[in-house]
């Protein structure tokens, strides 16, 4: 099939070329037009913050919603003259669409929104549903509060709703810039550099068309289109890298362009096919979590995945066809003479020095991976909030204001909702609430407040620590199981505790409690593919168990620097909290599958010379001889790629990218580079130990055939070639 495909592609190149240049153009101008429909809702069905917040939309939609604040802050107490023009803003931004109501501060009913002091006010906006409004609404109140001027009083805005949902792109052309300097150094061709690059921002301008159109189906995060940017810019370069190396070889062997092109399709083409399915199939694993956003992740990194698949068997040959044997024309100066240098290369050298010395190497290897993966012990789940964004944002100024009036865990407030069967509950809440404000952790808790039927009631919580403190997460857990359960024992009333830092800890606990299950099904598929294609039940078993070391390694130096905090300035982060919620489950889903790429890339190459030599050794020098030049290119590419997303100013974006950056480096270096040949040295013939009542198996090829020569000359007679 593949033969065929890629015959097409280079036959009927320019139809396909103006093929996808149509589709880029008409996937993006449906996506501009339907525009996008991202949230950032945490719908979590059975636990304790979505029945308050179920609660609240049936029964107070006052209260039911997304809520933002203006924060205040006068050099002394606010004057009449103040609170009118403050008053002017708040009726501005109460005609924002989607904003339900503003409660101000000057409100009688609201005075507990003023601290003490009288000098530090806050008003609460709260919106129509539960999702987060459009950037465009965001932005009107941002430019509202911007254009306010009440002499000496701060004006900013707080609440998580605020913060940076940008996509800026300067990140993104770093990681190309680096690619193009890598790309260029490895093929030596200003030609043959350019085409993976173009190849994977086909593929990624597509995908995130894609993606921007599944989130109007299902809840899909706003900074998916950054994480999808960083996995399509890193799989679609280095998809293209191995099939457009492969090509040149081709060449170099005495082919010509067409059957060069089939014969890179048919076989680099064949191992980037089973790669990316290894990682949709990985990312697609996270549907499991049964957590919608956590899913629209999912959906969202397998779209630009299969985007760029699509892009390298079929564009990537058609490009290839015009190119011809002129790929390698505009080289740089000597490197045509580098690359014909005789004797073996450093990579077989190396390999072989390697296997001379493999225990020491392969206790090396272990203990730099242990090293790195100790932290990863004290992993804390749970969630960032704006005291993370730098000064120089309004929401992290309006977080600091209101933690200086109210205390700090003033923005992350619990909103507890209990029902109302008869007005005796509304008193049993007001001795919950004054149990609530003798409780240790409790800074304060607010007055029952019932609906305008008395049918519900709510009580806003503040705790004394902010809502990254592990203290915070302690006194949800006591709220829950002890104060209030005692507080309403034989009342009949059922509180609730909710609110946006409730619900935060109820995702990381729900995907601490799931991670487990993602973990082995993406395991054992995994473990079941490279038993099948290796026919092998030692080589996919170290295969998994060394992508767990290197994810390992990524997490503990995440622990180290987010949440314990070394070197975090470095890069930016201005204060240390817990790894976010979900980092640890997408980490997982997106290195397992981008590491089993080198994997099968290597041991393709390996399997094939051991089955023509049956020497062990020999096959493995080979197969990292030829496969290590590439490698190292391509996991350079992506290091380089993901690490740029460091300077990018959200927070979950550096953790992802310095995540994925430095899990890409240990595999490429320690794991593939040291370990393998080590291990498989140590290991010798027993690598390739298949038992016989397995045979029945099918079996799959990756990258060569024995009979390809054959297969690719007689696919070829048959269309005229």
């Amino acid at each position: 099939m593949l033969v065929r495909l890629a015959h097409f592609c280079y036959r009927r190149r320019r139809y396909v070329v103006i093929g996808w240049i149509v589709l880029l153009f008409a996937l993006n101008a449906i996506a501009g037009s339907a525009g996008d429909k991202f949230s950032s809702s945490f719908s979590l069905p059975g636990t304790d913050s979505q029945r308050a917040a179920d609660l609240l939309k049936a029964k107070d939609s006052s209260r039911a919603g997304t809520t933002g604040d203006v924060v205040l802050k006068a050099p002394g107490r606010f004057t009449d003259a103040e609170k009118v023009q403050l008053g002017a803003l708040f009726g501005d931004v109460a005609k924002v669409d989607r904003v339900r109501l503003v409660r101000s501060p000057f409100d009688p009913a609201n005075a507990r929104q003023i601290a003490p002091g009288g000098t530090i006010a806050y008003a609460e906006i709260q919106f129509t549903g539960t999702s987060v409004p459009d950037i465009a609404i965001i932005d009107k109140i941002k430019s509202l509060r911007a254009q306010a001027h009440v002499d000496g009083v701060q004006i900013e805005v707080g609440g998580e709703i605020f913060g940076d949902r940008s996509t800026p792109g300067a990140t993104e052309a770093i990681g190309l810039m680096a690619a193009i300097v890598i790309l260029l150094v490895a093929f030596g061709s200003l030609l043959a550099m350019g085409l993976p690059i173009l190849t994977a921002l086909f593929g990624l301008g597509c995908g995130l068309a894609g993606v921007t159109l599944i989130s109007h189906i299902t809840s899909v995060p706003e900074f998916a289109t950054q994480l999808g940017s960083m996995i399509g810019i890193g799989v679609g370069i280095d998809y293209a890298l191995f099939i457009v190396t492969r090509y040149r070889q081709e060449l170099k062997d005495g082919n010509g362009p067409e059957r060069a092109v089939v014969t890179a399709v048919n076989t680099a083409g064949r191992a980037v096919l089973f790669a990316g399915l290894t990682v949709v199939i990985s990312v697609l694993g996270m549907y499991l979590m049964k957590i919608k956003f956590v899913q629209g992740l999912g959906f969202s990194a397998a779209i630009v995945v299969l985007a760029t698949m699509a892009a390298s068997v079929t564009l990537l040959p058609a490009l290839l066809g015009f190119c011809g044997h002129a790929i390698n024309k505009f080289g740089l100066p000597g490197h045509a003479k580098r690359e014909s240098k005789p004797g073996p290369s450093v990579w077989f050298r190396w390999s072989r020095f390697i296997q001379r010395r493999p225990w020491p190497a392969a206790l090396a290897g272990l203990l730099i991976l242990v090293f790195f993966a100790i932290p990863m012990f004290d992993i804390r789940l749970g969630n960032s909030d704006a005291s993370n964004s730098p000064t120089s944002e309004s929401i992290r100024r309006g977080f600091d204001i209101k933690a200086e009036g109210f205390g700090p865990g003033a923005s992350n407030q619990f909103l507890l909702a209990a029902k109302l069967n008869s007005p005796q509950d509304l008193v049993t809440l007001k001795s919950v609430s004054d149990v609530l404000n003798t409780t240790p952790g409790v800074a304060l808790a607010s007055p029952p407040v019932p609906n305008a039927d008395n049918t519900a009631a709510v009580i806003q919580l503040i705790p004394t620590t902010d809502g990254q403190d592990v203290k915070t997460v302690t006194l949800l857990h006591n709220l829950r199981d002890n104060v209030l359960p005692n507080a309403t024992k034989g009342t009949g009333v059922q509180v609730y505790v909710g609110g946006l830092a409730a619900a935060f800890q109820d995702v990381a606990t729900t995907i601490q409690h799931r991670l487990p299950i993602f973990i082995g099904a993406v395991l054992a598929l995994s473990f079941l593919l490279l038993m099948v294609v290796f026919r092998s039940l030692l080589v996919p078993l170290k295969a998994v168990i060394m992508n767990l070391l290197s994810i390992g390694a990524a997490y503990g130096l995440m622990v180290a620097i987010f949440q314990w905090g070394w070197g975090m300035h470095l890069i930016g982060v201005g204060k240390s909290g817990p790894v976010e919620s979900f980092l640890p489950m997408m980490l997982f889903a997106i290195l397992f599958g981008l590491s089993m790429d080198y994997e099968v890339f290597l041991l393709s190459r390996v399997k094939e010379e051991y089955d023509r030599t049956g020497d062990n050794a020999l096959a493995v020098a080979d197969g990292l001889s030829a496969t290590a030049r590439v490698i190292t290119a391509a996991a350079l590419i992506m290091v380089t790629v993901f690490g740029s997303f460091v300077f990018g100013d959200q927070r979950i974006i550096k953790e992802f990218g310095l995540g994925l950056a430095f899990a890409i480096l240990i595999d490429a270096t320690i794991v593939r580079m040291v370990l393998v040949p080590a291990t498989m040295e140590l290991l010798g013939d027993a690598n390739w130990y298949f038992p016989k009542w397995l045979e029945w198996l099918p079996r799959v090829h990756i990258e060569a055939m024995p009979d390809e020569a054959e297969v690719v000359e007689k696919e070829l007679a048959t269309v005229g070639v």
